[in-house]
């Protein structure tokens, strides 16, 4: 299937733990896990996974997946910290439920190169949303670990619309 993925993850986290503490971190967990979730639905994304402080989700739409991501990031600022998030569009694998393929992997690499409060996308993603009033920095070609070639990313400057 085609399928936009999204990736977020809290930067600094472990740091970010220590400093507060197990109680209090467990509760900015919650708060995140919620935030994300709201988001989630109100974009009409599907949450995949998730793995302590990392969420996988698909859209059906780059622009809803970009959307959420925005809204992610800007309401997590509430909670003290910072998300980094990657979006990508391209085939997926549907196994038992699970979403998997080589645009997964992207997707993954894609969120790992991005800065602390950044949404980074696949030049994929920048092509399919032309027209939507969403607006990129770009960051050049870069190397994703394990995948071939150079990939040219963009970083969202302004997201288009509310949902």
């Amino acid at each position: 299937m085609l399928a936009t993925v999204l990736f977020t993850d809290i930067v600094d986290a472990t740091r970010k733990a220590s400093e507060v503490g197990d109680r209090e971190w467990r509760e900015v967990l919650q708060r995140h896990h919620d935030l994300i979730r709201t988001q989630l639905s109100r974009f009409r994304g599907r949450e995949v996974d998730t793995a302590g402080d990392g969420f996988f989700a698909t859209f059906d739409g780059p622009a809803r997946a970009i959307d959420c991501a925005c809204a992610i990031r800007d309401g997590t600022r509430a909670l003290g910290v910072q998300v980094r998030a990657g979006v990508h569009t391209g085939e997926c694998e549907v196994i038992d439920d699970k979403v998997a393929g080589i645009a997964v992997h992207i997707g993954a690499r894609v969120a790992s190169l991005a800065s602390p409060g950044e949404v980074l996308v696949s030049r994929t993603v920048k092509d399919l949303v032309a027209g939507s009033g969403i607006t990129f920095s770009d960051r050049g070609e870069q190397d994703l670990k394990g995948v071939p070639g150079e990939w040219h990313l963009y970083a969202v400057t302004d997201g288009g619309n509310d949902g």
